[in-house]
């Protein structure tokens, strides 16, 4: 009765880590690149701009959404721990929660907070990029982890 909704919600958590994943990619190679070429200034006034424009509804659907879904899922691994696949849903909850919501709510957003709050700061901008980048490439990687172990789940 339960096979086709876990079946669901682990396809829900391949297709959002992917998307979280493709996203902080982008970001990493290509946007941060570009944004700290642009004169000083220029490219912290961007990335709060982004930082903003990015609260979406479609965005947080997905970001949130996935976090829900790995949830649920990494119940049904621990109450479920004899049945095939439980440790591939645990493993790529845990890299979804862990390694891309708990990293973005402790290192990235507090990030964004301080660059919001230095308009105009070209140390506060270098700072930015120094940690930021580093973090989100965590989150990369945790995302591509998260759906190879969901991805490995047999229904």
């Amino acid at each position: 009765m339960f096979a086709p909704l876990f079946a669901a919600l682990t396809v829900a958590a391949i297709l959002g880590s992917g998307l979280m994943a493709g996203l902080f990619f982008a970001f990493s190679t290509a946007v941060m690149a570009a944004l700290a070429r642009l004169p000083e200034g220029q490219g912290a006034a961007a990335m709060n701009a982004v930082n903003i424009v990015i609260l979406n509804p479609v965005f947080l659907a997905v970001f949130m959404g996935t976090a829900l879904v790995s949830l649920a899922l990494g119940a049904r691994a621990v109450l479920g721990w004899s049945q095939p696949g439980s440790a591939w849903l645990l493993a790529g909850s845990l890299f979804y929660l862990v390694g891309i919501f708990g990293v973005t709510a402790v290192f990235n957003v507090p990030l964004n907070d301080a660059l919001a709050a230095a308009p105009g700061d070209a140390q506060a901008w270098s700072r930015y990029l120094a940690e930021w980048v580093p973090w989100n490439n965590v989150r990369t990687l945790a995302g591509l982890a998260a759906l190879a172990c969901f991805a490995m789940v047999r229904q």
